[in-house]
């Protein structure tokens, strides 16, 4: 395994995070796809057996239940001193007004309801999932700069969000003197490159460490076009992610052409080509099988020729934004 500072920060994370909505109780929330803990723990050991040592999730997967299982996880196998632990606040986690979002009152109940899930003191990168129009940034910051001050937060970073509302983001905080966020978790993938537009130059500029998410495009660029698997059947966020553009088809069969040619798997191909960009420190992948670490950890040796990316990038054509919302 390689490891990469994220942005500017002293923090050494492996060049693969394992992201693990996979893993909650299917019985919680909207992910039916989801493993228990027993079916979780093979996976998150191949994980640190590969020295993978940067693991995310968040308060709202599977509400909870998937924080519970990466802490208990990681608790039996791995030195808390040695693991970097990314989780998220914003999503809904209980009825009522203030059961998410970005306020003070929220921030601080869910910090506190995070660490007790995931059975630790600090969190190493807190991450706000989501943009909160109705809460003030100021607010927002000023509890998140609250929470590294009290020790139980050592890092934050931000999810998808337009590259203004980030940039406002950065500065607001420089002004006050606060924490600033030194990782964006973006929507990136073969087909769907809309962030290399503005957030991407925005986060080279700011050194601000890139994690995407779902980096193989919820498995699309793994498989032919018409393939379909059980999540792809039930994931409801991941259908509307996608549409059906001829390009992106094109794109899919192109993965499949060039991983053919030089004989490795479509998500070694996809994978390489995003950790050769300079401005990508982790995609962030998902696993339920034990081929997709494998592939995940042999794509960060896997160097691809200029002309092998020329191909790759060549089908694309404008997107409509998604994963916002």
């Amino acid at each position: 395994m390689r490891y990469v500072k994220l942005g500017r920060t002293g923090l050494d994370v492996s060049r693969i995070c394992l992201g693990c909505m996979s893993y909650g109780s299917p019985d919680q929330g909207t992910h039916p796809w989801t493993l228990d803990t027993e079916q979780a723990r093979p996976f998150i050991r191949q994980a640190l057996e590969a020295g993978i040592n940067f693991f995310d999730t968040a308060n709202v997967y599977s509400l909870g239940t998937s924080e519970e299982i990466l802490g208990a996880v990681l608790a039996e196998h791995a030195n808390r001193d040695e693991i970097v632990i990314a989780t998220k606040v914003h999503g809904v986690m209980r009825p009522g007004p203030n059961g998410r979002g970005l306020s003070r009152k929220v921030i601080l109940a869910e910090l506190d309801a995070s660490l007790r899930r995931l059975g630790t003191d600090y969190i190493d990168l807190y991450q706000i999932h989501r943009w909160d129009p109705r809460t003030p940034l100021e607010e927002t910051l000023s509890v998140l700069d609250d929470a590294v001050r009290s020790g139980k937060v050592r890092y934050l970073g931000a999810s998808s969000m337009y590259a203004w509302q980030f940039a406002k983001a950065l500065y607001t905080a420089d002004a006050h003197g606060w924490s600033r966020f030194v990782s964006m978790q973006n929507h990136y993938n073969l087909i769907q490159r809309e962030e290399e537009r503005e957030m991407m130059p925005l986060c080279a500029d700011q050194g601000i460490g890139v994690i995407p998410w779902s980096p193989l495009a919820r498995g699309k660029l793994t498989r032919d076009w018409e393939v379909e698997t059980e999540r792809s059947r039930t994931d409801e966020f991941g259908k509307t992610l996608y549409d059906t553009s001829a390009s992106d088809r094109v794109i899919v069969e192109r993965v499949a052409e060039v991983a053919a040619e030089r004989g490795v798997p479509r998500a070694q191909m996809a994978l390489a080509w995003m950790l050769a960009k300079p401005f990508v420190s982790a995609p962030i992948i998902g696993a339920t099988k034990p081929h997709h670490l494998a592939d995940a950890v042999a794509a960060v040796d896997l160097v691809l020729t200029a002309e092998e990316i020329r191909r790759l990038e060549e089908p694309y054509t404008p997107h409509a934004v998604a994963g916002f919302a």
